[in-house]
């Protein structure tokens, strides 16, 4: 690299040659170069994305996971003899997109004996209200149905997506349809920044459902005092990856998202029915 400092140097030489008599040519100084080009750095190793179920937790049921129509399913039957308790499925997203398998692996999750949940993916080109009433007409919520708002960053179109007022409004009509409030999916980044979700939004007030694939997630400030409900702590993206150790096999499923419950067994059907 030649640096703006020898190239002032070698015009102001040529200037000087050029008002003055001819001198007999002579080697050039090697002027050390004050911007030397550095070896590249080895870039910082990857943090884990997808940890295995941290074994210091003191609390944590690994009984919950979330599909959608991008996963495979051969046998609901294996997923809950694989000691899984509960699936939340894709729903709808927007107010015109419905999962095209959502209703037809509802009857096989319950007839598993599978507890059964539906999400919404928020988006940002339509009213909360309009997307709240699209997502109870796809998902026909019973009252054993959990509930939940995928909220997150729109990757195709960041533009489109859900914005904190659409959210706080799917959140209202839900509540007053179903008197229940739904979960709010969310990683802490995007509720603490992109968001900016205060403790006193009706978000807040909804139980959490952490995404966050370190070994301890961080909770938004909303939720500080109350802590995560659902921590999704590996993706099926990335089922692959070893970090602490290799994800618990589930059979019947292919790579699918994995969460943790803050709870046991019995407490976690007591809540998937309760109000968020």
């Amino acid at each position: 690299m030649t640096s703006r400092r020898n190239v002032l140097s070698g015009l102001a030489a040529t200037a000087i040659a050029g008002c003055s008599a001819p001198q007999a040519p002579r080697q050039a100084a090697v002027v050390p170069d004050p911007y030397p080009t550095l070896p590249p750095q080895s870039p910082p190793p990857p943090e884990p994305i997808a940890p295995g179920p941290p074994g210091g937790a003191t609390r944590g049921l690994d009984a919950v996971i979330d599909l959608s129509a991008h996963n495979a399913v051969s046998d609901f039957r294996l997923v809950r003899a694989s000691n899984i308790l509960g699936v939340i499925h894709k729903a709808s997203e927007g107010d015109f997109y419905a999962d095209p398998v959502c209703a037809a692996r509802r009857s096989q999750a319950e007839a598993a004996g599978l507890l059964w949940g539906a999400y919404h993916f928020g988006k940002g080109d339509s009213s909360g209200a309009e997307q709240a009433a699209f997502f109870l007409e796809v998902s026909r919520p019973a009252p054993s149905t959990l509930l939940a708002l995928d909220l997150e960053p729109n990757e195709g179109d960041p533009s489109n997506s859900m914005t904190l007022e659409q959210a706080e409004a799917f959140v209202e009509a839900v509540a007053t349809a179903t008197r229940r409030l739904p979960l709010v999916y969310v990683h802490p980044s995007w509720a603490n920044g992109g968001l900016r979700i205060t403790a006193g939004s009706i978000l807040g007030r909804c139980s959490l459902w952490v995404v966050d694939y370190r070994n301890s997630p961080q909770i938004p400030l909303a939720w500080a005092t109350k802590g995560w409900q659902l921590w999704q702590y590996a993706s099926g993206e990335y089922a692959g990856r070893r970090a602490r150790g290799p994800n618990r096999v589930v059979q019947g499923v292919g790579p699918c998202d994995r969460n943790l419950f803050s709870g046991d067994a019995a407490a976690l059907h007591r809540f998937w029915t309760a109000a968020g």
